[in-house]
């Protein structure tokens, strides 16, 4: 049965460090938990969604949070690609003994 694995990508408009006023930011969830910042890998969310898919991620569905006030933006890219098989049980050889001569 084919399994599937899922990672978010986050693209926020946010209030910036510096003086220039507001900055996207884009952050990766993975689906082992991790949570990595991938702004340096992009500056558009086509840049990043073009990444993921060739590492064989798929665009499922986007999303977008209408409740935050004023110039923020929130939007969430919502991907899924087969999870990797499993590397199945090495079998035991039947038959063969191997002795210690002393």
């Amino acid at each position: 049965m084919l399994k599937w694995e899922y990672a978010l990508l986050v693209r926020r408009r946010q209030a910036a460090t510096t003086d220039i006023g507001w900055e996207i930011v884009f952050v990766w969830y993975g689906p082992d938990g991790s949570m990595v910042d991938v702004t340096p890998y992009g500056d558009t969310a086509l840049a990043h969604l073009n990444r993921a898919g060739d590492q064989g991620w798929e665009l499922v569905a986007m999303s977008e949070d209408p409740s935050l006030p004023g110039n923020n933006e929130l939007h969430r890219y919502h991907l899924k690609r087969p999870k990797p098989a499993a590397p199945q049980p090495r079998q035991r050889m039947r038959g063969a003994r191997r002795t210690l001569s002393g």
